[in-house]
């Protein structure tokens, strides 16, 4: 078995990956209903996937519907992303108690065990990269965010169908992924077939998928493959032209167009916290009542906060809209210049649980307008209505 060969397994040749999988030490994580969505959580067997879940995505707007058909892989992006596996929404920086002596340091739990994500959507692979550049490279590597994604062992799964937020065909983050992954699976679940294709993306990979009950894919499995992809490309829920858009947002920043997402904008966060690629965090250090412990902990920050923008003086955005702005220019413009690409990955997440419904992509596109720059095609955005 080479890196880039591709096999097929039944049911029984997934439960064995799984089974593979915890015999070399990894704690498996993977998509589980839990809370009316789709979540991500650890896996004891295959048992503990969605299968036959569907969901459907608008913006301010998730519902889960069953469709009976046993797809295990058959539901758009999760609130919850694997940001939260990677970059833990909360650490402990250092503790410490009182003692005789006066205070000691008691040491901070490590990282888990090594973890095996599985059911990376290709998107998320992009997110999970985008990060990488952020906290591994450059003098300042994250030894927290290091401990856990090193030896991460990546499974993707490929998109059979598409959200209704969705739009990562147009930043070419999916919905196949291409790179990042020991394992690439596509769910063939359709004229009374179930088979998951498997393509092997690294040395472990293949060890493992050496070991399964498969057989070689065929060229037809292959075509399956992409013509899934092709499928789901042609059916996304909504697109983005992003040629000439950096320019075009920095070109619309004193735009009235800010101060009227602003007065829709609830500054509620949720849009930071479900984004696969934000990092923004701050330090806090507590004590008990006693005074007899002390801790120092990390936490997920977002750039809507009032306080977080806080300097000498007062805060330096003080409105919803500047602070919307804040935030979608740093993603689809000054992320190119800071981290060499995008800060979005299409996932959509941020429209379906923003509880104003407001539309990343349609705001991203009237902004383009505003700022008198027409897109390069035009972009079908969102429904009318939805804007």
């Amino acid at each position: 078995m080479r890196v880039g060969d591709s096999v097929v397994v039944d049911r029984t040749g997934l439960a064995a990956l799984l089974s593979g999988l915890v015999e070399r030490g990894f704690a498996p994580i993977g998509p589980v209903v839990r809370d009316g969505v789709i979540a991500y959580g650890p896996l004891r067997s295959i048992d503990d996937l969605p299968a036959g879940w569907h969901d459907e995505q608008a913006p301010g707007r998730y519902r889960l519907t069953h469709g009976g058909d046993g797809a295990l892989f058959a539901y758009g992006p999760s609130p919850h992303s694997w940001k939260a596996s990677l970059h833990p929404p909360t650490i402990p920086l250092w503790r410490a108690r009182r003692s005789e002596a006066g205070f000691e340091i008691v040491e901070c739990p490590g990282a888990p065990a090594p973890l095996a994500l599985f059911g990376v959507r290709a998107c998320d692979l992009a997110a999970i990269q985008a990060q990488d550049r952020v906290f591994l490279q450059g003098v300042c590597a994250d030894p927290h965010y290091r401990s856990r994604r090193e030896p991460a062992f990546v499974i993707a799964a490929n998109c059979t169908s598409a959200g209704g937020t969705c739009f990562c065909a147009s930043l070419g983050t999916g919905p196949r992924a291409r790179t990042g992954f020991d394992l690439a699976l596509t769910e063939l679940a359709e004229e009374g077939r179930h088979e998951f294709v498997v393509e092997t993306g690294s040395a472990r990979g293949a060890e493992l998928v050496a070991g399964l009950p498969s057989r070689a894919a065929s060229p037809e499995d292959l075509r399956a493959v992409e013509d899934v992809a092709d499928r789901v490309s042609a059916s996304m829920g909504r697109s983005l032209d992003t040629l000439g858009l950096r320019e075009a947002l920095y070109a619309a920043a004193e735009s009235p167009r800010w101060d009227e997402i602003g007065r829709r904008c609830l500054s509620c966060a949720n849009c930071t916290m479900v984004c696969p690629t934000c990092f923004c965090t701050t330090v806090e250090d507590v004590s008990d009542l006693a005074g007899e412990q002390a801790e120092r902990v990390r936490q997920w920050d977002s750039c809507f906060s009032v306080e977080f923008s806080y300097i000498h003086g007062g805060s330096v955005r003080t409105s919803a809209g500047a602070r919307y702005r804040q935030w979608l220019t740093h993603k689809l413009a000054s992320w190119h210049d800071q981290f060499g690409g995008s800060g979005c990955v299409g996932c959509g997440r941020c429209i379906t649980w923003c509880p104003a419904g407001i539309d990343f992509a349609a705001e991203a596109e009237a902004l383009r307008r505003a700022s008198g720059t027409e897109a390069a095609v035009p972009s079908t955005g969102a429904p009318e209505e939805d804007r």
